[in-house]
Order: C-alpha cells, then structure tokens, then sequence
C-alpha cells in the first residue's frame, strides 16, 4: 500500500464531494482499467494486478482526499489518474472566500439577521453572557475591518492637520488617549508622573474582548514604573501554569519532520484578569487626576502647531463632547481609523483574525489538567485556506480561555473573518478538547484583528505625526509570533514611558521627534518571514500538511535546545548569533524548508526580508561598535537634557534601540 495523493478539498460539505465522486467526475480511461466502485466514503479503482483506493473525510469543517495504491508496485497509470483528480476536484471546488451579509438592525436583533449565515454562532452567542452586546461587536469589528481593507488608499479621513489660528488657547490636557484597553495601561503611568490625562473609551470601560497571558519577568515592567505593587501583581493574577506545550499536527508530515513537544513553562504562564487589571488601571488614573470618558467614540482631530483638538461623541446620548491637548496617543488597535488614514496601504501587511471564549466548566475532569497550557496547538493540516491554531490559558476557578486563529495575508478579496471563525470554533472545538458543544458554561467571548507589519527597517512605517503618536497594535511593531499589542507594549513600557516623557517636558512634540518613541526591535522584525510562512496565499492552494511540517521543523529544533534557548527566542530577546544558528541549524537538517519558504513567500518577499536581514545584521554590528552610547547617555544626561534636549531624547532612543531593540536589557539609571 502506498499513499499517492493527498489533498484537501475547500468545502465543508463532504457529502457534495462524495456525491460528485459517485456521480459526476470520470476517470480517465487507462489501459487495464476496471468499473470504479462506490464505496460509503469515496471509489475503488480497479487497474492492472491492483486497485486504487480513493477516499474523504471531513475535519475541520472541510473536506480531506486521499488516494491509495493497493498492490505491491507501481501500477501503470497511478500517477496519471491521480493527478487528473486533483485538477478536476480543484476546478470543481474552487476557494471561496465568504463575504459579510449586509444586515438591517433596525427591524430585527443581530440574532435574527445573522441566524441564515452563521447559525451556530448565534446558537451559542445566545447562552453567552452579553452576548447580543458582544456579537454585534462582532460584527461592528469584521465591517470596519473589511473597509479599510477594500480601500486602502482611501481611507476616511478622520485627522486633519491646521494652522495655528485654528485650534490657538491652552489645551486641557497634556494627554489625550484614544483607545482604553492597551490605552489606560499607560495612561495611569503617565498621569502619576504629573501629567494631565483624558482617556476615551469606546465602550464601557472595563470591558474586554480578549483575555491577556504573560509571564512574570515581563510583568516586571509594570512593577519597576510604580504602576503596580507587587501586591496589586498577585491580585490580578487569575492562575499561573506549571507548563505550556507548544505541537503541531503532524500525522501527514513526512518522517523527518515529526517533532516532540516543545515546553515552555515560562512562556504566557500568567494568565491575567484582564478586567481586574484595567479596573486598577483606571483607579490609579483617576486618583493621579485622570480623566475616563467611556461609551465615548472619536470622531476626528485638528492637529495645529500647539494642541490637538478632537471631537467625539457620547453613544448613550449622542451628545458631542470635544477636549484639546498637548499630544494625542492612538492606542485603539487594528481598527484604528488613525492608523488606516496616515499609513494608507501600509497599515498592516498581514492579520490574525482570533477568536474564542473564557469557559468556566462543562469540560469533563479528564480532558485538561489545569495546571498545564497549551501555546501552540494544531490538530489538523490546512483548512479552506488557513492553518488553524488553537491557545488554552488556564483561569481562575478551573476556567479556561481558549483561542482559535490563524495568520492570514491580507487580501481584498478574502480580508479574514471573524465571523467565519466563529462558526468554525463552535463546531471543531470537541474536535481539538473532547467536549459537547451545548453543556459549556460560557462567561465571556473573546474576538480581534491582531495585526502584523513585515519591517524591513525601523523607519517603513510611521508611528508619529506632529502631536501625534500610536501605540500597541496602532503601532503594530508587535511579535508576530505569539504575542499581542498587550506583550510588546508592557515589554517595551519603560522604553516608551521615558522617552515620552522627555518629549513632554521639552515639548519635543513634532514628528521627527515623536517618531523616535517606538517599540520597534529589529530582532523581533526579522522573525516575520515566520508568520508569512504560516499563510496560505488568497486563491492558492498548497499541499494541506506544508505548514504544520515547517511549524514541526523549527519548533523540534527549539525542543532540542535547553529550556532558556526558546524561552529567549518566543520572549523577543533573541540576538543576532543565536537566530543565525538557528537558522543555519533548520537549512542544514531539513534543506527542504527553502523550498517551501520560496513556494509561500515568492521571490518578492524573500528579497524584502533579505532587506529586513541586512537592516537586522547592520544593527547588531552597530549595536556591538556603539555598545558605549547607553553608557555615555548616562553620563551626558546633565549637561545634553538641560542645553540639547532633542540630542538628548535621540541618545535615549538609540541607547534603547541598542540593547532592547536587538533583544539586550538595558536600564536607564
């Protein structure tokens, strides 16, 4: 018996694929070939002294093929009729990439509109707590989503750029913060360093759609700022793991890519209340003076030489409110209109539509040991285009958070949906964590874009505009491997705090300085040829198991390594020697992941992630000759912060880009 093709069929109807099988595709006519015979799942081929086997199956919710060659050897023919039922299955069951139902709200619940399209979803948005809220945030984030991807060239212009004369007086604020989940974190930093601060919120404040995970060391930034005690660390602490697995799927893998579990115990083994921790965000914000307008919308901004001015409005009243400040900061992620306005198409080269739930019981006692997460999780090779990657995050109280998502290269034609993700969720889940569906006890929904930037450089895309600076998935200069706006904006929160803060106190407010406030680091920008791997192309289709074997490739290697090598390389602190030796490790044990590189990347890509290489290269040698520029910032602080505070803001920012942006610690004092 010998295996000859195996191929997936984008479609979740398998029955279709079946019926078409038995009644509609021919064989082509070979010599010694028998009557195909239907069989429950496919056909049996007779040709020669043997038999072709030809079966499917669902999983997924697609539709897997295989074909199977009965005989001893080769049979004359076999290679010829299964190419030709590739290509014929190929033509009849193309891709197809769902568009978003137009809905009508105001005759109907969001339940009503979206039952025809999305029923199991609406079937469990149902039982969710907030439910009908959270669907039609749902809904609300996949069209603004899809907009900016339809048009962006054009997007809605929402910042506009004055003269003096039309926004002069004195501003209420120093700062004026857009966005209150990543936003409020750093917020209350700032106003308890003496700064007048307004945080609007879209909606009610304390409300959140995903849960965040992190680890200990990383939460120490927080700690250092004065933000929180270690105390108020334990409080939001809703558990914290022994072990997180990272496994790919790989029973269709060839041999040599089969891989063992990667552990990483100290990788997301904080699972953080998420709520709690804006609630305590937001206290210390007010006590320090703060301000919080929540159910508030940004509508626009006028930027002039001395303020910024915005309009927003009040959702439950629908009443206009306006505020003016010193420096506006866009922390409302990936749907941020701000960020879709000033960097056009180059935005957001890529996306992870991720969606899920908190669950607080239903699971039987067997099928997970709380004390245990998994970080990276495939049970099945590509699906309708995707690569499905489960996440589970142990809670509080036996709960747990689980995340489906994949990497997707934006396309205007497929932008990625969550919509599409629910249904899937809710109908593979007891196919990833043995489960029924309908006795789950749900608590919350978790849902987003998380954006990906393939950087070639600290400088190709903007984060800054005069009076004007984005942060966290705004940014997106984030990890695009497992980490969110959440992991880079806490890992970098000491670099962004301290050089905002000297851009405040000498009112380096314009663009060229503004722009030097990011959480850019060229170790971490490398890595994004990794993520583009992990993508299907929009109207390809690639061998199903080519993925998960590439994943197994490079996360058996990392398995090999001491416990600290991958810690270091998932954390973002890996250094220019050790990413080359992995590399060089992954091209020398499986030479034929070049090949697949260059089948999902292309020679276009490639040769922008070369650039990114080079730029990774050029700083670490940069890195290594200036390695005494953090140390003399230190000593130069007196005499350059008082005569030459922008000379003194770009010595913080390169002794920054020195160390953390090439995965190196280093401390200000």
């Amino acid at each position: 018996m010998k295996q000859l093709l195996y191929w997936e069929i984008p479609t979740p109807d398998t029955a279709a694929v079946r019926h078409w099988l038995h009644q509609d595709w021919q064989p082509p006519t070979l010599r010694n070939q028998g009557e195909a015979i239907a069989t429950p799942d496919g056909l049996r081929i007779p040709l020669g002294d043997g038999e072709l086997s030809v079966f499917v199956w669902s999983l997924q919710r697609t539709t897997y093929l295989k074909v199977f060659r009965w005989a001893d050897r080769p049979l004359a023919g076999e290679r010829q009729l299964a190419n030709q039922l590739k290509q014929d299955a190929i033509r009849q069951f193309p891709p197809h990439y769902p568009q978003l139902p137009e809905i009508d709200l105001s005759q109907q619940s969001i339940f009503d509109a979206l039952l025809p399209h999305y029923p199991e979803t609406v079937k469990h948005f149902q039982n969710i707590p907030n439910g009908e809220y959270d669907l039609n945030r749902v809904y609300w984030w996949e069209k603004r989503w899809r907009e900016g991807v339809l048009n962006p060239e054009t997007p809605k212009q929402v910042v506009s750029f004055t003269s003096e004369a039309a926004n002069s007086g004195d501003p209420d604020y120093d700062l004026i913060y857009l966005g209150g989940a990543l936003g409020v974190i750093h917020a209350a930093v700032m106003a308890r360093r003496g700064y007048r601060v307004l945080l609007i919120e879209r909606l009610p404040f304390g409300r959140m759609n995903r849960e965040w995970n992190i680890s200990r060391d990383e939460f120490q930034s927080l700690i250092n700022l004065g933000l929180f005690s270690p105390e108020d660390f334990e409080q939001v602490i809703a558990c914290e793991y022994i072990d997180g697995f990272n496994k790919f799927f790989d029973a269709n893998n060839p041999p040599r890519t089969h891989a063992k579990v990667l552990h990483t115990p100290k990788v997301l083994n904080i699972s953080v209340d998420a709520e709690q921790l804006l609630r305590i965000c937001g206290d210390k914000l007010r006590a320090a003076g703060g301000v919080i307008w929540d159910e508030t919308e940004f509508v626009s901004a006028d930027i002039g030489a001395t303020l910024a001015e915005i309009q927003a409005t009040h959702l439950p009243s629908g009443e206009s409110k306006q505020a003016r400040g010193r420096l506006l900061v866009d922390a409302m992620g990936s749907a941020s209109p701000i960020a879709w306005q000033l960097n056009g198409g180059r935005t957001f080269n890529s996306v992870c539509p991720t969606v899920g739930a908190a669950i607080s019981g239903g699971f039987d006692p067997q099928v997970w040991d709380h004390q245990f997460g998994d970080v990276l999780h495939s049970h099945g090779d590509i699906s309708r285009g995707r690569q499905l990657i489960w996440e589970l995050f142990p809670g509080r109280d036996g709960e747990v958070t689980i995340y489906l998502f994949h990497y997707h290269e934006i396309h205007p034609e497929n932008p990625g949906s969550l919509l599409e993700m629910y249904e899937d969720f809710f109908q593979i889940l007891p196919e990833y964590r043995r489960c029924d569906v309908d006795q789950l006890q749900w608590r919350k929904a978790t849902f987003g874009y998380i954006p990906g930037h393939f950087s070639q450089s600290s400088r190709d895309r903007q984060v800054a505009w005069n009076r004007l600076v984005a942060i966290g998935d705004s940014a997106c200069l984030q990890s695009p491997l497992i980490f969110t706006g959440f992991g880079s904006l806490v890992r970098n929160m000491e670099r962004l705090t301290q050089l905002l803060d000297t851009a405040l106190t000498h009112d380096l407010l314009d663009a060229t300085n503004l722009d030097r406030i990011r959480a850019y680091q060229s170790n971490v920008a490398v890595t994004w040829l990794f993520s583009k791997g992990m993508m299907v192309p929009t109207g390809k289709q690639i061998a199903p198991e080519k993925i998960n074997a590439m994943l197994n490739v490079f996360f058996g290697l990392l398995a090999d390594e001491p416990l600290e090598v991958a810690e270091t390389f998932i954390k973002d602190r890996t250094s220019w020697g050790l990413f080359n030796g992995l590399a060089l490790k992954a091209a020398v044990q499986h030479p034929e992941i070049l090949l697949w590189i260059w089948q999902l990347a292309g020679p276009w890509d490639l040769l922008r992630w070369t650039g990114s290489y080079l730029n990774f290269t050029k700083e670490a040698l940069v890195g290594w000759s200036l390695s005494w520029i953090p140390r003399f910032s230190r000593w130069a602080q007196p005499w350059a912060e008082k005569r030459y505070p922008s000379l003194w803001l770009w010595l913080q920012a390169m002794s920054y880009s020195l160390t953390e942006g090439l995965g190196r610690r280093f401390s200000p004092q």
